[in-house]
């Protein structure tokens, strides 16, 4: 399983459009070659140089795995209707939804986003924290794609 983005490249910088200060979208995802057996995909970014530890930035799930691509900009709906049957949770701002960078001053942050293949639905309400993503995917998760983004300001 591969996992892409069209506004940019694994270990290079996310453009200024998707930083929490800026523009604040999502950026566009893509996808390909899902695992036998994948029923549904879910989503966390997070960035693992917090100051605090591990800050969460988007938490999606609930994504049929017929769907092969996220636009830019989902809004930040509990359930986009773009996106029949999927649901956003609660990321580290206590906001739903993603929220994009927003580090220090200084040096770059890693953004990395983690897609997970299911074997079986997940059944979450919307609004679920990444832990609680996190719990519901175990003995379910089939495969698993990173792409990883950095920025500083």
């Amino acid at each position: 399983m591969n996992l892409y983005s069209d506004n940019f490249r694994n270990g290079e910088r996310l453009p200024d459009a998707h930083a929490y200060a800026r523009d604040n979208i999502s950026p566009a995802l893509r996808w390909d070659d899902l695992p036998d057996g994948t029923v549904e995909l879910a989503l966390i970014c997070d960035d693992p140089d917090a100051p605090g530890g591990s800050w969460i930035h988007w938490v999606f799930y609930g994504i049929s795995a017929d769907i092969s691509s996220i636009d830019a900009g989902v809004p930040k709906e509990k359930q986009p209707k773009a996106y029949p049957g999927s649901s956003q949770g609660t990321n580290g701002f206590g906001k739903i939804g993603y929220d994009g960078p927003h580090p220090p001053p200084g040096r770059a942050h890693r953004y990395v986003f983690q897609l997970f293949a299911l074997s079986k639905p997940l059944n979450l309400s919307p609004g679920a924290t990444a832990s609680q993503l996190r719990a519901a995917m175990k003995g379910k998760t089939i495969a698993e794609s990173v792409l990883t983004g950095l920025y500083s300001r």
